[in-house]
């Protein structure tokens, strides 16, 4: 095949359309959890974070809920992927391979946002959120109280007590969280993310009739079963508030979404010194953790 200008742009237009083609058809699992925040900056500042808002009876005048300043400012990162195309392979009508090679960089675009998320949560119990503890913590400050939404237990169906002392523990200090003001939040998990290792026992607890002591089972339909291939911890498990239309328990801060780019001038250093053309990927985002409370992480070490 001869190389030259018009070749080369044929050649990288189908590439790209296989790179966007796949990028679309590939959405990923990250929006059951998550939610994504538009930003138009070198990064944001969540100060909005600081504030749970709910209403309150009007008595007197308004209550002005002041947001606190700002100290959770989030900058967005670079990422990218890059595929080098050897000129001989276009002499030599060997680009086949590259259709692969362009399908494959756009489902590593495509899992840019479950790779954030994914990241978030292995991260939980050691990176701190807006209020400066831990996203799982025990002493998250509410007003004059600290407030945990961490817990130790392994996640377990054997029998009606380990059940509550687990997944029902869980699921009862997400419901009794509140405000600052001592008004119940009014929360309801839904969904509970595991590990592989721990799927079945998760699908016990959600979605059995009886437990594996063959006693009633009362938490059958309580959440849907997220099973995470991606978590590093082969026994934390996590208990999400998901159905909340305004926040999710994680964000994703986009500046830029994945794009295709290339790089085909044959004055480039590249061409010249390796025979090489290059394609690829680019994007500029950032992981943050949301409002705590909307989310509850055992290690599963007790």
């Amino acid at each position: 095949m001869l190389v030259n200008k018009d070749t080369l742009a044929s050649i990288f237009t189908g590439l790209k359309t296989i790179f966007n083609n796949t990028l679309k058809a590939a959405p990923g699992n990250w929006s059951a959890t998550a939610m994504e925040v538009q930003s138009d900056a070198e990064g944001e500042d969540y100060m909005w974070l600081s504030r749970f808002p709910k209403l309150r009876k009007w008595l007197g005048d308004k209550v002005v809920k002041n947001l606190k300043a700002g100290k959770y400012y989030k900058v967005n990162e670079d990422w990218e992927t890059t595929i080098a195309v050897k000129r001989n392979h276009i002499d030599d009508d060997r680009l086949g391979i590259y259709n692969t090679q362009a399908q494959q960089a756009g489902e590593a675009a495509s899992e840019l946002h479950d790779i954030i998320v994914d990241d978030l949560k292995n991260k939980a119990f050691t990176e701190a959120c807006f209020d400066g503890q831990f996203y799982y913590d025990t002493d998250h400050p509410v007003k004059d109280a600290s407030v945990s939404n961490k817990g130790t237990m392994a996640l377990s169906c054997a029998t009606k007590a380990a059940a509550v002392a687990s997944y029902g523990a869980a699921r009862t200090t997400v419901m009794s969280f509140k405000d600052e003001e001592g008004m119940p939040l009014r929360l309801i998990p839904d969904t509970l993310e595991v590990p592989p290792a721990l799927e079945a026992t998760a699908r016990t607890l959600c979605e059995s009739d009886k437990l594996d002591d063959n006693s009633p089972n009362p938490y059958k339909g309580s959440a849907t079963v997220l099973v995470n291939p991606a978590l590093t911890s082969a026994t934390g498990w996590m208990l999400h508030v998901t159905k909340k239309a305004s926040v999710k328990p994680f964000i994703v801060q986009m500046r830029k979404k994945p794009i295709f780019v290339s790089q085909t001038s044959a004055d480039n250093d590249d061409v010249f010194n390796r025979a090489e053309y290059k394609f690829g990927a680019e994007a500029r985002a950032t992981g943050l953790y949301g409002y705590w409370q909307l989310s509850y992480g055992s290690t599963g070490a007790a």
